[in-house]
C-alpha cells in the first residue's frame, strides 16, 4: 500500500480492460472542476503528487524522470474511416491533458441515464507525475488512412534477430500508448480510459503492466536493480544531458518527415527472465555473465558503481578480467563506435506458465533517434554472443515512431499524423 498525505492508493497488478463506447469528446478542453497542481520541470521532481507538464518542445515520458510504475498499451486501428482515427485522436489528446493535470476525462460523468465520461477510479488521486506518451507503428502507414508518403523511412518493422522467441500476440500495433505515474492505479486510468474512447475504432492488440523502473533518465535517480538483481544501465543516458539526447534520441533535421523532427523512436521488448535457473548460479558466474559486482554495482575492474569498465584488463590467468561474452562490454558505447540509446525500461510479472515457472522479468523500452542504426545492429550483436542470452527468452516487441511534443491545446495528435 502507498500513502501520499491522507490518501491511500492501491497496487493494481491484474489485467487491463475497456469498457463502454467512445464519449466523443471533440475540442481539446479539460474539466477544470479540480485545481491541478503545478507542473514540475521536465527531468526531475517525480514525488507522488506532482505534476509533469503534457506539454512541450518533446513528448513527456521519454526525457523526463522515469516513474516507478508503467501502463503499456498497444492498438490496431478497426476503422477504415481517417476521420474516425482523427477523432480517436483528437480525443485521446484531450484526455491526455486533463489526466495528467489530475482531472477527470472531460464530459459529462453525472447524467444519470448516461455513462460516465470518465470512470473515475483515479477520481481524488494527484497525478504522481503522470506521463502518456504517444507512438504510431509501421502498420498505420499502410493503405488505409492516405499516409503511406508521411511514413518515416526509419520506421521499419523490427526484423527477425537472433534468440527470438516472439508471441505473435505479443508484438506490433498499430498506436501505442505509454503510461508512466507513481501510483499503478493513475496509469491503469489512462490505458482503461483510451482504450473505452476509442472503443468502435481502435482495439487493443496487447498490454503490458510494470512494476519498478529498471533505469535511471535523470541526475536526480539512482540506478535500480533488476530482478536478476543486478544494477543494470549505470550510463544511461540523463534527460538533463541535453547534448546526448540530441545527438542519440531526438529526431533532428536528418529525418525525411518533418513532422517527426523533435520526436523519436520507441522499441519495446518483453524479455522474460528465467529466474529460477539465474538463482541457482553461483555468485562468480551471476557477475561474469553481467561483468559487474552484484553487489556495488561496480565494473569488475573497478570498486564503484560509476567506474569506467578497463575491457583490457586481464587476471592472473591471462584473460580479460571482464570476460568477451560479458553484457556490459557487447552493449558499452566505447565497444560499438559510441552506439547509445535511452533505456526506460520496467521489471514485470504476470504470474507463472503453464509448468509451475515465473513469467517475470525486464519490460525492455529503449527511445532513439533511428533504430535502423541502433537498436537493431546492437540487438543483432548481442542476441548472438551475450552470456545472459541463457537466463532470457524475448518474447514480445514493437516499434513506434513518437511525434515531438503539442504546444498547447490548440494542437492535437491527430493533427500532427494527418497535417
Amino acid at each position: 500500500m502507498t500513502e501520499t498525505g491522507r490518501i491511500s492508493r492501491r497496487r493494481f497488478l491484474g489485467g487491463l480492460g475497456a469498457a463502454g463506447a467512445g464519449a466523443g469528446l471533440g475540442a481539446v478542453a479539460v474539466a477544470a472542476h479540480a485545481q491541478p497542481p503545478d507542473p514540475v520541470p521536465g527531468g526531475s521532481g517525480v514525488g507522488a503528487g506532482a505534476r509533469v507538464d503534457f506539454h512541450g518542445v518533446h513528448q513527456a515520458g521519454i526525457g523526463t524522470a522515469s516513474q516507478d510504475r508503467l501502463a503499456f498499451a498497444a492498438f490496431d486501428v478497426t476503422t477504415k474511416d481517417a476521420d474516425a482515427l482523427r477523432r480517436v485522436l483528437t480525443d485521446w489528446t484531450a484526455a491526455a491533458v486533463a489526466m495528467t493535470r489530475g482531472v477527470p476525462v472531460p464530459g459529462s460523468s453525472s447524467d444519470p441515464i448516461a455513462p460516465p465520461a470518465d470512470t473515475g477510479e483515479a477520481r481524488g488521486l494527484p497525478p504522481s507525475a503522470l506521463t502518456v506518451t504517444v507512438g504510431f507503428g509501421p502498420s498505420l502507414f499502410d493503405e488505409r488512412f492516405g499516409l503511406a508518403s508521411r511514413r518515416p523511412a526509419a520506421l521499419e518493422p523490427i526484423p527477425a534477430l537472433p534468440g527470438d522467441e516472439l508471441q505473435p500476440q505479443r508484438v506490433g500495433g498499430d498506436l501505442v500508448i505509454q503510461a508512466c505515474s507513481n501510483d499503478p492505479q493513475v496509469a491503469f486510468h489512462v490505458i482503461r480510459n483510451l482504450a473505452r474512447i476509442g472503443s468502435g475504432s481502435v482495439a487493443m492488440r496487447w498490454s503490458q503492466l510494470g512494476f519498478g523502473r529498471t533505469s535511471a533518465t535523470s541526475v536526480t535517480q539512482s540506478t535500480p536493480r533488476n530482478l536478476m538483481g543486478f544494477k543494470d544501465g549505470t550510463r544511461n543516458i540523463r534527460g538533463e544531458d541535453t547534448a546526448a539526447m540530441d545527438k542519440h534520441v531526438w529526431v533532428g533535421d536528418e529525418s525525411d518527415q518533418d513532422w517527426m523532427r523533435g520526436g523519436t523512436y520507441l522499441v519495446s521488448r518483453r524479455i522474460r527472465m528465467l529466474v529460477e535457473s539465474w538463482d541457482r548460479d553461483y555468485l562468480a558466474d551471476q557477475q561474469a555473465v553481467f561483468g559487474r559486482h552484484k553487489d556495488s554495482g561496480a565494473p569488475l575492474t573497478g570498486t564503484d558503481e560509476f567506474d569506467v569498465p578497463d575491457y583490457h584488463a586481464k587476471g592472473a590467468d591471462g584473460e580479460t578480467v571482464i570476460a568477451q561474452d560479458a553484457h556490459i562490454r557487447l552493449v558499452s558505447p566505447e565497444n560499438n563506435d559510441g552506439l547509445t540509446i535511452l533505456r526506460r525500461g520496467f521489471s514485470y510479472t504476470d504470474g507463472i506458465d503453464d509448468i509451475g515457472l515465473l513469467d517475470a522479468g525486464l519490460f525492455f523500452i529503449a527511445f532513439q533517434q533511428d533504430p535502423r542504426k541502433q537498436f537493431v545492429p546492437l540487438q543483432r550483436k548481442i542476441g548472438r554472443v551475450d552470456a545472459l542470452n541463457e537466463y532470457i527468452k524475448h518474447t514480445g516487441s514493437g516499434v513506434w515512431a513518437c511525434p515531438p511534443g503539442l504546444p498547447d491545446d490548440t494542437r492535437t495528435w491527430a493533427d500532427q499524423l494527418f497535417a
